[in-house]
This record gives structure tokens, sequence and C-alpha cells, in this order.
């Protein structure tokens, strides 16, 4: 029996077994672990790279309003980091040959590439009318106002207001303080091309024509 029993192979110990599995294990947890900080260190590393890099874009140089032809002398150049909203603006090497504006863009503004059309898509225009009373100090570039028109019935005599373009926007405005009894100002307006019609009839018919800041007549 001695001798028997010496002759068994030895049997291995669960416990070291159980030891062994349990450092495979850790390591591969470990080097997980690992590899996660390490993606995580070059995410940020790459999202702080990006951060930084700029890239040369338009601005506008003063207010641009609707219907203005855009040249180089009503941008200047700015370097933003945009990432990938980069082709969103317009940018040094687009083509400014008879680019519109289909909006505002206030003085320092990016300008949208979305904001500028060619001349032959626009769909505003502008024309010059002639206020009647001064108008308010807040009108100036930019403002968007209404265009109210009361029709001369007879010399000197004329009907109720009403709105005769509900919406328009101020290209300039050229005051004159020097009248008596009030002064007067010769405005240039940016106005849909479906109303040119009806400005160019009030202002041939002598109309009464005054600018109201828009909503300010409610």
């Amino acid at each position: 029996m001695s001798a028997l029993g010496n002759s068994l192979p030895a049997q291995p110990d669960a416990g070291s077994a159980r030891g062994r599995r349990r450092v495979f294990w850790t390591d591969a947890r470990f080097l997980l672990g690992l590899v996660l900080i390490v993606a995580s260190i070059a995410g940020v590393w790459a999202v702080v790279t990006m951060s930084r890099q700029t890239s040369p874009v338009y601005a506008a140089a003063h207010t641009i309003v609707p219907g203005q032809v855009v040249t180089s002398s009503d941008l200047t150049v700015v370097e933003v980091a945009l990432g990938s909203a980069h082709d969103t603006y317009l940018a040094p090497g687009a083509a400014l040959s008879e680019v519109v504006a289909t909006r505002t863009v206030q003085a320092g503004e990016l300008v949208p590439a979305s904001a500028t059309v060619t001349a032959a898509q626009s769909s505003v225009t502008s024309v010059v009318v002639h206020s009647s009373v001064d108008v308010p100090s807040a009108v100036r570039t930019g403002s968007v106002i209404e265009l109210w028109a009361a029709d001369q019935t007879e010399r000197g005599v004329y009907a109720v207001p009403r709105v005769l373009i509900p919406r328009a926007t101020v290209v300039s405005v050229q005051r004159d303080d020097s009248m008596i009894g009030g002064g007067t100002a010769a405005i240039e307006l940016a106005i849909p091309r479906e109303d040119v019609a009806s400005a160019l009839e009030a202002i041939s018919a002598q109309a009464a024509l005054s600018i109201v800041p828009a909503g300010a007549a409610g």
C-alpha cells in the first residue's frame, strides 16, 4: 500500500489553479484599463488640438442689408476655430462676383454662405422713398420697418394711412433737419420685388409716406 500510494501522480493544488486564473483575468482587466486610459487621453488631445486650429472666414466690415451687392470692401478676414462648421461660412477664395445678401448681417458677424445668392436669384431690390415726416432716431441701416402711405385725395388732403409694405429693411437714411416744421428724410429701402410696383405707384401719386419701426404701430 505504501509503494502504491507513492506511485500515484501528485494532484494539482486547486488553490494554485484558481490563483493562476485570477492573475490571468487581472492582467487582462489591467491591460484593458490601460487601453481605455490611452484612448481617453488621445481623444482629449485631439479635441484640444482641433479647437486650437483656426481658419480664415469673412466677417461683415459693416452692416450688410438684404439686396445689397456684397464686395470685398464689405468684408474683413478673421481667423476663427470653426471645426467642421467652416464650410457654412463665406471664406477667402469664394467667388464674390454679383453676390447679393439675402438677410441683414451685422457688423462683425461672420457671413454665412446661406446669407448670399447671385443677383439673378435675389428676391429683393432697393428703392428710395422720401418720408413726409422725420423718421424715428432708432431707424438706421439694418432696421426692419413698415412703410405706411396716405393717398392724396386732392391737393393737400390725404386719406387714412395704410400699411403699404409690411416689412422692409433700411439700407441708408439721409435726414434733413433744415426744413421748417420738422425734418424730412430720404430712405433707401430693401423691399421684396413683388412690392416694387406698389411703392413706385405711391411715389408717383405723391402719397404721404412714413417710416414706422416694425411692430411699433400695433
